[in-house]
């Protein structure tokens, strides 16, 4: 609606017009007439007061503000207001719109209240219904809500768990996407590739899981493009090995197997590997001891084999002595013959003591001819030599002369092989009054001190405390047993081993073995073998003939009477005999292993129910078997290592006489 400013003044404001309004200027908007007075706009107005919308403007001392119609104003006006007559006018005629327009509305909604009264019931029926249906669908929005929150919450934990069976899973674990890229690694396969799973994340696996063959170094198939091809689970081939970023290699062990989703469609692949380096090693070294075993075996039966051939060599050599005069040259070339009799003694011990590596069979003896002969046995032939410093009072010890010069003989080899080139090897030996001042947690006081040491190659610091370990070497083709065997000999001896080195500075070896108080046995001359202190009556069990006579021959040589027997039944049988007749047996010598029948070990404890103080003694080709060790434990009186002297027989037997 417009507005409209009439003035009925001949001097109007600003903003007004002054003309003669017409019907449609009084009904057509809203007007605001300015006038002398009130009556003089009424007049003009004539019929249409109660229609006309608007205002009559006067002036007046005060401002002043009346309803005359149903929309007509009187406003009254001061002088100051005059200027702006036509401003104030228009506010008051939207006010008066804006007002009028309110008061519409409130009719309409005077209205509108009205029919709502009538249809209240219904409304508020309806108005219910809506509530309950909006409260049904806010439960069902919050139940719904609930369900997706928990399964969210299930969701992140599942991926936490599996995150963190993954992480701690003891296999390597690798998954792929169907473009064979890395999605995850755990922590093992970090470990073992050197990539962690930031730097592996969307790299194609043959770049961060590089794996060759072991013997061909040739590249593997990749594993995640074999399970997409053939979409099943897979194994790597044996002997695969994986090379880390750092270049180090491990032997592993894989599976691979594609993975499904819901609807079996394959999405990726996982692989999960695990390395077998120290379980192959372990495997191998159980081989490599098995095979050792084996050989063991075998060197084991073939030395007491050789020792019952060598029994009746030696044995007999010594009884060719007897009637051989000693100013002859058969005297001479028999004696020859006795040494490289007990070298080959000596040879067979050694292989009995790879065999078993057992208890030491101790007897006093001086220990300088051992050094001497076993280091120039392994040097002849080669560049090196040594320089021997062996005191003439050097103490005797209590040792297995068979194992010691084993320890000696590998010693000496591992200084030999240092010095490719040749070199002096020196070698000294010392009493130990007081072991105490050497700073070593041994038993006893006295001891004597050997030493090795060569100018070689030496041994790299790192590899020093593991030098002792069982099959660690240095060597290429080494076995690493030979300096195992030497701590396990000397700590069977109450001894200590230890060694000293700088790369390519030398080696030293230190031994210390417990000197004894006994005197070492002489060797006899060829007067004092021919009487025994006693005649007696001994029994000879073994089922070796030629034993059995070279034994009979030396034991009639000084003046016993001889029983033979083939096996343990033969002597139990005989001994028995013997003693019902009243004719005891004054001893028995018992060969310790009887192939196909009763050997000594359980002969003795059937000959002790005969007779509780029986004498028996054993004897066998076995010289690391425990019984000759402890015979005393299993009923023996003393024990005898094959092939034996003469005098060793004489002495053993009047020492169990008395």
């Amino acid at each position: 609606m417009k507005n409209s400013f009439i003035s009925l003044k001949p001097n109007w404001p600003e903003g007004f017009k002054n003309i003669t309004p017409t019907k449609h200027d009084l009904l057509g908007g809203r007007v605001a007439i300015y006038a002398d007075s009130f009556e003089d706009a009424i007049s003009l107005l004539d019929n249409f007061t109660e229609r006309v919308q608007g205002i009559v403007i006067t002036r007046t001392e005060r401002f002043s503000f009346t309803l005359k119609g149903s929309a007509l104003w009187h406003m009254g006006v001061p002088e100051f207001m005059i200027a702006d007559l036509a401003g104030i006018a228009a506010s008051y005629l939207d006010m008066f719109a804006y007002g009028q327009s309110a008061l519409n509305e409130n009719e309409q909604l005077k209205l509108e209240f009205e029919l709502s009264k009538k249809n209240q019931a219904e409304l508020t029926k309806n108005y219910n219904e809506n509530i309950q249906r909006l409260v049904n669908k806010v439960e069902q929005l919050h139940e719904k809500t609930e369900k997706s929150r928990q399964a969210e919450k299930a969701m992140a934990e599942s991926k936490e768990n599996l995150t963190v069976t993954l992480r701690s899973i003891g296999d390597g674990v690798i998954t792929t996407d169907l473009n064979g890229k890395i999605v995850l690694i755990n922590k093992v396969t970090e470990k073992l590739t050197g990539w962690t799973q930031q730097e592996a994340a969307g790299k194609p696996i043959q770049k961060v899981f590089n794996i060759v063959n072991e013997k061909t170094g040739e590249v593997c198939e990749n594993p995640a493009k074999k399970v997409l091809d053939t979409g099943q689970i897979i194994e790597l081939a044996n002997h695969t090995t994986l090379i880390a970023k750092d270049g180090t290699q491990y032997l592993i062990e894989d599976s691979g197997a594609p993975i499904f989703n819901k609807e079996n469609e394959v999405i990726g692949t996982v692989l999960v590997f695990r390395d077998v380096t120290e379980e192959r090693k372990t495997k191998d070294e159980l081989m490599k001891v098995q095979k050792l075993e084996s050989v063991g075996v075998l060197a084991g039966g073939i030395a007491h084999d050789f020792n019952n051939i060598l029994t009746a060599i030696l044995g007999n050599i010594e009884l060719a002595e007897i009637y051989t005069e000693e100013t002859s040259k058969a005297y001479q070339l028999l004696g020859t013959a006795k040494k490289a009799s007990i070298r080959a003694k000596d040879l067979t011990q050694q292989l009995l003591t790879f065999a078993k590596g057992g208890v030491p069979v101790k007897k006093t003896a001086s220990i300088s001819q051992i050094i001497t002969d076993s280091a120039n046995f392994v040097l002849h032939g080669s560049t090196a030599i040594c320089n021997y410093q062996i005191p003439e009072n050097l103490w005797q010890v209590e040792i297995d002369t068979g194992q010691i010069s084993q320890v000696i003989q590998n010693i000496i080899i591992n200084a030999r092989d240092a010095m490719p080139d040749g070199g002096i090897i020196e070698v000294k030996c010392k009493n130990v009054p007081d072991i105490s001042k050497e700073n070593l947690l041994l038993p006893g006081k006295t001891y004597i001190k050997i030493t090795f040491e060569d100018p070689g190659a030496g041994i790299p610091i790192k590899y020093i405390d593991k030098i002792f370990d069982p099959y660690f070497s240095t060597k290429h083709m080494g076995s690493g047993l030979g300096l195992s065997i030497c701590h396990s000999v000397i700590s069977k001896h109450d001894g200590n081993i230890s060694v000293e080195s700088k790369a390519n500075k030398g080696t030293k070896f230190t031994i210390y073995l417990p000197a004894s108080q006994e005197i070492a046995s002489q060797v006899p001359t060829k007067s004092q073998l021919v009487e025994a202190e006693r005649k007696a009556t001994i029994m000879i069990m073994d089922d070796e003939v030629m034993i059995l006579d070279m034994t009979k021959q030396m034991l009639s040589r000084f003046g016993h009477e001889v029983i033979l027997a083939a096996n343990g039944h033969e002597a139990i049988k005989t001994y028995s005999e013997y003693c019902k007749n009243d004719c005891p047996i004054d001893l028995i010598i018992m060969d310790l292993t009887i192939p196909g029948g009763m050997g000594g070990k359980d002969a003795v404890q059937e000959i002790l129910k005969i007779n509780p103080d029986a004498k028996v003694i054993v004897a066998s080709g076995y010289a690391n078997d425990p019984v000759m060790a402890h015979c005393l434990k299993y009923g023996f009186k003393a024990s005898i290592i094959k092939p034996f002297q003469l005098a060793d027989l004489n002495k053993v037997i009047n020492e169990v006489l008395g």
